[in-house]
């Protein structure tokens, strides 16, 4: 069976974890609790989950030890587009085709279900029990890290920084390796973690590979931007524009764009050769990423 055929029971697997560690609507604070299960349940691929599955696959980490940090990335996932969402922030009215979390609510009870969110992450990570507490806490950092400031909220803060200015390509692919790539990288390092005993010259190959596909995710979302429709992405096309972020397509523009995408997923799946078959999950994922909306 291959990775395509099995995603939906990886999805499907991912949901039950997030419901079951998510607060009910019925407990008290019944409005946050809303709040909260709305941003996560308003649609989405789970391809920060699937990567951890797949990166799972790749080095032989145990099935259920990967459940957590799957849950644990989109959580924080979850929380950062709450927030990039924000009149603060880029003021957007849909995600995932949906009001956007302050719209369907209000803005203060989107903060506040956001912030909750991101602790609950960290708290899934520390109760799973089935870890060694070692590993535990390895995973832990490494999240904290790849949403921190020298991660995906310092990305966010690069972004806010360069509206209305243009940055070269070199500084727009650190923001992009920040911004959208640190999530992706702890996806995909998160399995190594798992796998304790996988060797040096392997987990350097996944890391390289995640770093690549990373950067190649957020070049792949600014041509969504550019060449997509609202209904079909999800959110409102041309906002970068609006905006006037400072992009890979606004800097270089539209076709050496697809380019660099082309040339980092090249690259990325040259370093997953070593692992023969056992990689072709993330090799399906890592084409899916560069490829979707086509």
């Amino acid at each position: 069976m291959s990775f395509e055929q099995r995603i939906d029971e990886y999805t499907e697997r991912v949901q039950r974890k997030l419901d079951a560690s998510l607060p009910s609507e019925s407990e008290s604070p019944e409005l946050l609790h809303e709040a909260m299960r709305y941003a996560v349940f308003n649609g989405g691929k789970r391809i920060r989950p699937l990567l951890v599955y797949a990166a799972g696959e790749c080095v032989g980490a145990p099935l259920d030890h990967l459940d957590a940090p799957a849950a644990a990335i989109e959580y924080i996932h979850a929380f950062s587009l709450v927030h990039d969402d924000l009149p603060a922030m880029d003021d957007d009215d849909l995600r995932r085709g949906k009001p956007t979390v302050h719209r369907q609510f209000d803005e203060a009870t989107a903060i506040l279900a956001a912030d909750a969110l991101q602790p609950l992450a960290f708290a899934l990570l520390a109760d799973a029990s089935a870890v060694d507490a070692e590993i535990r806490c390895a995973l832990v950092r490494l999240l904290a890290e790849s949403a921190g400031s020298i991660g995906m909220t310092g990305g966010q803060a690069i972004d806010l920084d360069a509206e209305g200015r243009s940055l070269g390509p070199e500084q727009i692919e650190h923001m992009y390796a920040l911004k959208t790539g640190a999530l992706i990288y702890a996806s995909v390092m998160s399995a190594c973690l798992l796998a304790p005993d996988l060797a040096a010259d392997r987990a350097a190959a996944l890391d390289a590979f995640a770093r690549s596909i990373g950067v190649a995710f957020q070049i792949k979302d600014d041509l969504l931007d550019v060449e997509g429709e609202t209904e079909i992405i999800g959110k409102p096309a041309g906002s970068d524009e609006a905006l006037a972020k400072s992009t890979y397509p606004a800097a270089l523009g539209i076709e050496a764009s697809r380019a660099r995408c082309d040339e980092l997923l090249a690259a990325g799946l040259a370093r997953l050769d070593v692992f023969g078959e056992s990689a072709d999950s993330l090799r399906w994922l890592a084409r899916y990423i560069v490829e979707r909306g086509k």
